[in-house]
């Protein structure tokens, strides 16, 4: 069995259920690759500063990253590098929060809107399953 590790960057409560529940689906579409998830979900800045950034060795293979945080910060603190550019979807809602990601160094975007979120999670659920 293979465990693929996604580390979810997001505070809104409806939009991470909507991504859950997309996983779940795909998890299970890649059972006979023997293929599970292993899911991680920090919802406020501060835990990106003081903890994921100080991990020696990240072990994330997909990373998923909002911009805002309802404690005004943003998640866009994260040490890109450290984990690998490779890894991470920017989903924010606003463009500029998303090309402010790939300038620092992001490579993929599916964009969030909170009037289609089930739409939303679909096409994400189809980057990820790329990624694998």
């Amino acid at each position: 069995m293979k465990t693929i590790r996604i580390l979810i960057l997001e505070d809104d409560l409806k939009t991470l259920a909507v991504i859950m529940d997309e996983l779940f689906k795909l998890e299970e579409s890649l059972v006979g690759k023997r293929i599970d998830f292993a899911v991680t979900v920090f919802s406020e800045y501060n835990q990106v500063q003081d903890y994921l950034n100080q991990i020696q060795e990240p072990n994330f293979d997909i990373i998923l990253l909002d911009r805002d945080c309802k404690l005004g910060g943003s998640f866009h603190v994260i040490n890109i590098k450290k984990f690998g550019a490779d890894k991470f979807i920017a989903i924010s809602t606003q463009p500029e929060y998303n090309e402010t990601a790939i300038k620092m160094g992001v490579k993929r975007i599916v964009r969030k809107d909170y009037k289609r979120l089930e739409e939303f999670a679909t096409n994400l659920s189809e980057e990820i399953k790329n990624m694998i």
